[in-house]
């Protein structure tokens, strides 16, 4: 994965989402969820890059940051839930794929209980 283009169909092949530009700025794609509109992959060009913000579980963020240069702390975002992947081409299209997945798992809509 390496274009805007693969992020966005990837992101959006994940159940009930879609793509969204809130900033009306061409540079910045976000990637919601249908059912609480909340945000899990912010796509953008940043030093001839493209980037993808996705929100990552605390115990898994410093391992994807250790585990390849290319994983940063977020660009613009909180950086203790969110990281960075920038697309160079050195972190593996399934790493890419897991975090895209983890940061979908960890906006989605949280599954409430019926009342008794």
């Amino acid at each position: 994965m390496n274009t805007r283009e693969e992020a966005i169909k990837f992101c959006c092949s994940l159940s009930e989402t879609y793509e969204d530009m809130p900033f009306h700025d061409q540079n910045w794609t976000v990637i919601r969820h249908k059912a609480n509109n909340k945000v899990f992959a912010w796509i953008f060009e940043r030093e001839e890059y493209i980037w993808i913000n996705v929100k990552c579980d605390l115990e898994w963020r410093d391992f994807w940051r250790n585990a390849y240069e290319s994983v940063v702390p977020a660009f613009h975002l909180n950086k203790e839930h969110w990281n960075s992947i920038i697309l160079d081409g050195t972190v593996p299209e399934k790493d890419i794929h897991r975090m895209i997945e983890e940061s979908y798992d960890l906006t989605k809509p949280k599954l409430r209980r019926k009342k008794k």
